[in-house]
């Protein structure tokens, strides 16, 4: 889709912020959505290609626009969105060669979002039990969630990445209140039987909960330009540094360092070099 700032446009979303991160950390990435047939949709096929990303799996949609989000910046440059519907990546369709493609994958990283739709929300449900590793990012935009879906993906979930707001509105919604941040997570943990839950918290960091046991980092000292991508970069890091195998604590470490470097910069998906982290972290 397409984030449009007061004063430009960027290719965005989600899943696509996730997606192109964890390319630039040459990892082999599919892609899956819906464009419509117009020019916006003709541009992203071309930002997919540049990115590196295949577009095998991109579906066109013969009557609905490509997606398109309205980004508002307070005076801190944090992001608020209006997300227009419908549109194509409403209307995903399953099928054999994407059930196969999602049966042989690594990771499988899904949002709830994509959920607000019926047609895309069938084929959600469709590919994850076929998936393996399931890394569900909440992304909780009112008026497009209910607490049955969540509940639903939260269960087939490996992995779940809350920001702060939406582990407290989750839990809410379930009827428990008055919990510290750990013990909130630990609940959905519990509750949803997750080995992995983890809560960024802005500029204040993270909590990773990994088998029972948290990791905790108090963030990285930045300049903010805006917010926008920031916690997709972090999840990408997380998941790349997860699978990698290396320890809890310094994948939470570089994660943060890396959503704190695309805060700092313009946009959702900035370049970022080793040298750009490892100075955030000194």
């Amino acid at each position: 889709m397409w984030d449009k700032f007061p004063n430009y446009k960027k290719i965005g979303g989600a899943p696509l912020n996730v997606a192109l991160r964890l390319r630039s950390f040459h990892l082999p990435v599919q892609f899956v959505s819906c464009i419509g047939r117009d020019a916006d949709g003709e541009l992203i096929l071309e930002h997919l290609k540049e990115g590196g990303l295949s577009t095998e799996f991109i579906q066109h949609s013969e009557n609905l626009n490509t997606g398109e989000v309205i980004v508002h910046l307070d005076a801190e440059g944090v992001a608020s969105y209006t997300i227009e519907e419908p549109r194509a990546w409403d209307e995903i369709e399953c099928n054999e060669a994407l059930l196969d493609a999602v049966s042989k994958s690594k990771a499988f990283v899904f949002g709830s979002l994509i959920a607000r739709n019926p047609v895309s929300r069938n084929t959600l449900f469709q590919l994850l039990p076929k998936a393996g590793f399931k890394v569900f990012d909440v992304n909780l935009r009112p008026p497009y969630y209910d607490l049955d879906t969540i509940s639903h993906c939260m269960k087939q979930a490996d992995l779940i990445k809350f920001n702060e707001e939406e582990l407290e509105q989750i839990v809410n919604d379930l009827q428990v209140h008055d919990l510290s941040l750990e013990d909130r997570m630990l609940f959905v943990a519990q509750k949803f039987n997750n080995p992995i839950v983890c809560t960024t918290r802005g500029d204040k960091g993270a909590v990773l909960l990994k088998d029972g046991l948290f990791y905790r980092n108090k963030g990285y000292v930045v300049r903010v330009k805006d917010t926008v991508g920031a916690g997709d970069s972090f999840l990408a890091s997380l998941l790349s540094q997860l699978m990698a195998k290396n320890k809890p604590q310094q994948a939470l470490d570089i994660s943060c360092a890396v959503g704190a470097f695309v805060a700092s910069r313009e946009g959702a998906n900035p370049k970022i070099s080793e040298a750009d982290i490892s100075g955030i972290m000194q």
